[in-house]
């Protein structure tokens, strides 16, 4: 995992941690240099889980955003020379879009963002052009056997609009494609698939826990959680991750959205020029540093 997304996608390994509620998991964080809010996937490590099964009611795809089509082209030579599996570079609603999976088959795509606005830093590395580099993310892609089901929890509760209906790229599933353009250059599409004859999703390895929406602050967050528990969805309590803080609600096909605000930040506890290089721990598990260090298998430093 550390190899594929530091070493061949070329994204930086911004914190190293461990799953607060289960801490002899880590808590992966990949991102751009300063690990910038719309920029971090973050992985758990649980060995001993089986393979994601695909299908509905599920998270079934995570869109990065490059920029232009000579990037798609620089990317699909590279996964050819590191035998990542890819499927051609295509068309699709208007973006030009390149299929590729991780090495526990994850549905991943690179999408060619045509010049938008990117807010983060570059992490350079000698094999990879800046001008080619993973720019964040662009949109997430849900799967369910009926769309009405998020439809109007996606537009009558999260706020986003529904600009477009098409073909998948499977050439079957009807895709919407729901866009939120309130401050931010990218990252505010989801693409919502209906498969009817799918069957329903087993989360595992190569599958996507949740996915993170992202607000300003503390003081926004808390006024999005009263939204919604008064458009009647069952919402977590405020929790502190130190890096950022959370709130998590499910929707009725047992999808798990989280809304995270966009600080304190990762440098909060590391310097900028090192972070990801160390073990690092929330303050309330400090004292178990030597207890949960024995228990994980160490990662070194990836530059």
């Amino acid at each position: 995992n550390v190899e594929f997304y530091t070493k061949i996608l070329g994204l930086r390994l911004v914190k190293k941690s461990v799953n607060q509620d289960d801490v002899s998991a880590y808590h992966l964080f990949y991102a751009d240099k300063i690990g910038s809010p719309g920029t971090d996937m973050t992985f758990f490590d649980w060995p001993q889980i089986g393979p994601n099964l695909r299908g509905t009611d599920s998270i079934a795809g995570t869109v990065f955003r490059v920029n232009g089509r000579r990037a798609l082209d620089f990317w699909a030579d590279r996964f050819e020379s590191y035998e990542v599996p890819q499927g051609a570079i295509t068309e699709f609603a208007g973006r030009t879009v390149l299929p590729f999976e991780d090495l526990e088959g994850q549905q991943l795509y690179l999408v060619d963002d045509q010049g938008e606005d990117f807010e983060g830093e570059i992490w350079s590395r000698p094999d990879i052009p800046d001008e080619f580099a993973l720019r964040g993310f662009y949109s997430i892609i849900l799967s369910m056997p009926s769309l009405d089901q998020l439809h109007a929890i996606l537009t009558q509760i999260l706020n986003f609009d529904e600009v477009q209906q098409t073909q998948w790229l499977d050439g079957e599933s009807r895709v919407v494609i729901y866009s939120t353009k309130q401050g931010v250059s990218a990252g505010a599409e989801v693409w919502l698939l209906e498969q009817p004859r799918a069957g329903r999703a087993r989360l595992g390895a190569g599958g996507t826990h949740h996915v993170a929406f992202r607000v300003k602050d503390f003081e926004t967050q808390k006024q999005w959680r009263n939204h919604l528990i008064e458009s009647g969805l069952y919402v977590s309590g405020l929790v502190d991750r130190f890096w950022f803080r959370s709130i998590y609600f499910r929707v009725s096909n047992g999808i798990l959205f989280e809304i995270a605000t966009d600080g304190p930040g990762f440098a909060i506890d590391e310097d900028l020029e090192n972070l990801g290089e160390k073990l690092v721990l929330p303050p309330f598990l400090e004292a178990r540093r030597k207890e949960i260090e024995a228990g994980l298998t160490p990662i070194g430093a990836q530059k």
